[in-house]
């Protein structure tokens, strides 16, 4: 094989996401984090909703009557009386919307809690911009080249694991693109080195970090479709490839080779595609479901993951919203089922594993007329897992009325999500270093929610 060709070799997006690393300075790409303390690890697991959850349609005041008198159409019948559809009681004023029955169990033994009035605090009702800011953890900075998983993970000590950061994802996400080494991966059962025109976005992308992956054979329109699937490359091309990363000691795209590399080895002896859930366990079909169960598979693998990330769009629902029943009623069935799945997957695990759910704003308190919402200010977070202060709502909530909506029309952001972060962080994985994954904000344990037992 030629050196020309040898170079097009790579692990392939549809079946390992590239297996793309963080960017690194131009020295030997090390692991940061070599052999941490012995014991159990702990694990924060975030699943990010791209498009804007309905907060106020997934976790329903009903008992504030602003709410229902902005959703003449699409509002949650309050819980009692009968009702089919109605919304799954709380405590008194809060109620799950009723696709969510399967997060129900959870929250009434004490593992799940709610966040309501969370967001950003940057005013922008862009989705681009705001998931941005969400993901880089600097709200209105746009000059912000890594995440705050990325910086998170350089904040936590050295490790010997590759799988510290990963993500469940095609390409690596905006939150653990930075310095420190992270995994993007799509599928854990189909993995190894693949021939293509095409370099996977990544810092081995177009000679950048963060660079945009060109469509290859078989992609769809935007490069990002279903891609048909090539023979795996030969032991003499792997070992080429090897061999022509090996000889580029001082550059990066060969540091990052090896790097990916030991990755593949340690899934190979993890063995990781082998594992099934627990007995009676089913996860959702589709995509979240889909990459829950592989987060549960890793985790489980002990393959050292301390910072996980999934994600899953289609929350953008300005028309035909739906109530309890429709579009937002489909995509939270899948939610609900899909973490309530992970945690009986994880069984007694989940003691040692917090997962928070985030969206980059909230829906307007009115619906407009097209029965649905359109772009807000505060949502919506889930906290769940063993350390978690579960079975009550936290935050602060304001009454529905005028004159305490955000811009007149929107529910107010009163808790920072990086407060919510920190917490999670300090309380369950011990980080004390709060000021390195958010350099630009102090958090003061004052600020916490109480989400997590201090």
């Amino acid at each position: 094989m030629s050196l020309d060709r040898s170079r097009r070799v790579f692990l392939k997006s549809s079946a390992l996401a590239g297996l793309v690393f963080g960017a690194a300075p131009r020295t030997l790409l090390r692991s940061v984090y070599a052999a941490g303390p012995k014991g159990k690890r702990k694990t924060m697991v975030v699943i990010f909703q791209r498009g804007a959850c309905d907060g106020l349609n997934t976790v329903i005041p009903y008992a504030d009557p602003g709410y229902a008198k902005g959703r003449p159409s699409i509002a949650i019948s309050p819980p009692g009386g009968g009702r089919e559809g109605s919304a799954l009681d709380l405590d008194g004023h809060f109620g799950l919307h009723p696709a969510l029955s399967d997060l129900l169990p959870i929250y009434k033994d004490g593992h799940l809690g709610i966040v309501h009035a969370i967001g950003s605090p940057d005013l922008t009702r862009s989705h681009f911009d705001a998931q941005d800011f969400m993901e880089s953890g600097t709200p209105g900075q746009k000059s912000t080249t890594d995440g705050w998983m990325n910086r998170c993970s350089g904040s936590m000590g050295e490790t010997d694991s590759k799988f510290r950061a990963v993500a469940l994802t095609q390409t690596l996400p905006r939150v653990l693109r930075g310095s420190s080494p992270a995994v993007a991966l799509a599928r854990i059962d189909d993995f190894h080195v693949r021939e293509d025109i095409a370099m996977s976005e990544g810092p081995m992308a177009e000679g950048r970090p963060g660079g945009r992956r060109r469509p290859g054979r078989g992609a769809g329109p935007n490069g990002n479709g279903p891609r048909t699937a090539k023979p795996g490359v030969s032991d003499e091309s792997s070992a080429a490839f090897e061999k022509l990363y090996a000889e580029a000691a001082h550059d990066m795209l060969g540091n990052a080779g090896r790097e990916t590399f030991e990755a593949i080895e340690a899934l190979k002896v993890a063995d990781p595609s082998k594992y099934r859930p627990r007995e009676g366990v089913t996860y959702p079909r589709g995509r979240l479901g889909d990459s829950l169960q592989q987060m549960a598979q890793l985790i489980k693998a002990d393959l050292g993951v301390e910072l996980g990330f999934v994600d899953v769009g289609g929350w953008d629902h300005h028309t035909a919203e739906g109530s309890s029943t429709g579009q937002l009623a489909n995509l939270l069935r899948q939610l609900g089922g899909s973490m309530a799945a992970f945690h009986r997957d994880l069984g007694d695990r989940m003691n040692d594993v917090v997962v928070m759910t985030m969206t980059e704003f909230g829906r307007t308190v009115r619906e407009n007329g097209n029965r649905g919402t359109d772009h807000g200010h505060g949502s919506v977070s889930f906290v769940m897992g063993g350390p978690v202060n579960g079975g009550r709502v936290h935050g602060k909530f304001p009454k529905l009325s005028e004159e305490n909506l955000f811009e007149g029309r929107d529910l107010p952001v009163t808790t920072d999500f990086r407060d919510l972060v920190g917490e999670v962080l300090s309380r369950h994985g011990g980080l004390s270093n709060l000021k390195g994954v958010f350099p630009a904000y102090e958090i003061k344990p004052a600020a916490f929610v109480g989400a997590l037992r201090a």
